[in-house]
């Protein structure tokens, strides 16, 4: 039915969900799963990251904003080469879990505005359907925020899966 899958991540909590129904799926069909990660060029609050160093620091950083010398950044790297190095970790990562499954992966980070991208690499890869997860975010975050995944499920010409985060998931 489906021969090949995009699964784009953020490494949210929904993006794990969505990633053990796109394990599922893709096992049943015998599908090659496309990873994409999509580094936000286009929205400054897209440049925010978990940091976690050896002083128990967690949580969301502005690269450019933390001093280099903390630990917490790579000398020299500016904030969107940060994102496209934790992309890289977030796509291997997933690449690593189907492998667990012997499913067939390609993983891609690219630059640019999420749901245009996701549009973009589908169209691109020829992709069948896209797997993605929703935030079930609601009011002013929602309208600020805006939802890649809505925007992608209203424009895509091929079906999309939205997986919803559980109650107990979001907490």
């Amino acid at each position: 039915m489906y021969d090949r899958i995009l699964f784009p991540t953020d490494g949210s909590p929904g993006a794990e969900a969505a990633l053990d129904q796109t394990i599922e799926l893709a096992s049943l069909c015998d599908a090659t799963v496309h990873v994409l990660y999509v580094a936000d060029s286009e929205n400054e609050a897209s440049h925010l990251v978990m940091s976690d160093d050896d002083t128990g620091f967690s949580g969301m950083v502005k690269p450019d904003d933390v001093e280099r010398e903390s630990g917490m950044t790579e000398k020299g790297r500016g904030g969107m080469q940060r994102l496209e190095a934790a992309g890289e970790e977030l796509v291997e990562a997933a690449a690593a879990a189907f492998a667990d499954r012997e499913i067939e992966t390609v993983t891609e980070v690219r630059r640019g505005n999420p749901y245009r991208t996701i549009l973009d690499y589908a169209e691109e890869a020829d992709a069948d359907l896209i797997v993605m997860p929703t935030h079930g975010r609601r009011g002013i975050d929602r309208f600020l925020l805006g939802s890649v995944t809505e925007k992608v499920v209203r424009t895509a010409e091929i079906p999309v899966l939205t997986v919803r985060l559980g109650d107990d998931e979001q907490a």
